[in-house]
């Protein structure tokens, strides 16, 4: 009988709905899992039919579903304290790179690194971003897999060196004040210990003689080689009025087969020095450089615009990367696949990327995951609804089965 299919369309409609709901219950502990929803809508046979008013005389068929949603709001955040780790408060989706080169997009942020120290996928994808080129991120560029483990930080030879020292007025003519010492770098990161030594001339006039060891250069003799020198004049207050007789610190032929380094300094400038003779004993209270030895990448962190920024053992940070965000025009045209990962569709339009905090993007939050955002109170109100009706579609059909069997025994 034809009214068997209004129950039989509601029954298979709250199994639909009971499976949905089921489905969200099993991924309540799922990073990044998105609440699902169906909706519904009647079915009315189509007639011609009308009444003595003329208004359509129509019976209804059962039910149908139109449409599965899905609850895009952002869920809770759960610091992990793991690098790798990351969730996005706010709207858009990671990238992520399959096997086949194919793109997907996903909110679980529960990254891990591969063999080859690039970001991927509990599931083994590689997540995307703009590449760097020595701390610098181009955004400009294609999107490739970001590396975060097994890096290396180039070194970056001295140019310029500081001392901040004072010289003893009571050193008597003749006589030397203590040596200062600061440590250079040359373009292979090597160190070499710069020593500048100070001889009294008359009042209130010193010599200086900047060395290295002679060991540091090839064919080099004696204990060490002089690189630079020059001459100190004071005024009566003590304040450096100016220096004469200045050769540059030229090194060259260095015994590991670094560029030659040519450094300026190391007494700041005319208006403002940084060496002074007073009565003080003579010392040196602080040294600087602007050269960096060659470091591995010891932690990283991941900044709110998504750059990956990484900080090296010999102490130097650098930009290794910057994750990006896609967006799309409608989130609803969305196909979920499986693994957490998302397809787009002719409904929801291709991907939007760019960077984390722009274009109506989230912002990246490092060291954390963004957790399912099930809530279990509202689907076990939704479990009970649906058993519910299930249960009622249930008692129609057995109704009608009775109807039927009623409607044969007249004929027997």
């Amino acid at each position: 009988m034809g009214s068997f299919s209004s129950p039989l369309s509601g029954l298979t409609a709250a199994q639909a709905d009971l499976q949905s709901i089921s489905n969200n219950l099993a991924n309540i502990d799922t990073d990044g899992y998105k609440d699902q929803s169906l909706t519904f809508s009647d079915v009315f046979s189509q007639s011609g039919a009308t009444n003595g008013s003329g208004d359509p005389v129509q019976t209804g068929s059962g039910v149908a579903i139109s449409s599965t949603a899905t609850d895009y709001t952002e869920g809770s955040l759960d610091t992990t304290g793991t690098a790798s780790n990351m969730a996005i408060s706010g709207n858009g989706f990671f990238i992520t790179q399959g096997a086949t080169g194919l793109q997907g997009y996903t909110r679980a942020g529960d990254f891990t690194t591969n063999q080859a120290g690039e970001l991927v996928t509990t599931n083994g994808e590689l997540v995307l971003g703009f590449p760097a080129d020595n701390g610098v991120v181009n955004t400009s560029a294609a999107l490739q897999p970001l590396q975060v483990n097994g890096l290396t930080s180039p070194a970056v030879a001295s140019t310029t060196v500081g001392i901040t020292a004072n010289l003893d007025s009571s050193t008597a003519v003749g006589s030397t004040a203590t040596s200062s010492t600061v440590s250079i770098f040359d373009s292979l990161g090597t160190p070499h210990t710069l020593t500048v030594s100070y001889t009294k001339t008359a009042a209130n006039t010193w010599t200086y003689t900047a060395s290295i060891p002679s060991a540091d250069i090839t064919g080099g003799t004696g204990t060490d080689t002089t690189v630079g020198s020059g001459t100190l004049n004071f005024d009566s207050t003590g304040k450096l009025i100016s220096t004469t007789s200045v050769v540059p610190m030229t090194i060259s032929n260095l015994i590991d087969g670094a560029a030659s380094m040519t450094i300026s300094g190391p007494f700041g400038t005319a208006a403002n020095p940084t060496i002074t003779q007073t009565s003080l004993a003579s010392a040196t209270s602080a040294t600087t450089t602007d050269g960096i030895a060659s470091g591995t990448l010891s932690s990283y962190s991941v900044d709110p615009d998504g750059t990956i920024e990484g900080t090296f053992s010999s102490g130097k940070t650098l930009a290794l990367g910057q994750v990006a965000v896609a967006s799309f025009a409608n989130v609803q045209g969305l196909v979920n696949e499986s693994n957490n990962n998302l397809e787009p569709t002719a409904a929801s339009g291709p991907a939007v990327i760019g960077i984390a905090g722009t274009g109506g993007r989230g912002e990246i939050i490092g060291g954390s995951v963004e957790q399912s955002n099930v809530d279990v109170a509202a689907e076990f109100a939704r479990l009970i609804q649906a058993q519910q009706a299930y249960s009622s579609n249930a008692k129609s059909v057995t109704t009608f089965n009775q109807l039927s069997q009623a409607t044969l025994a007249m004929l027997q």
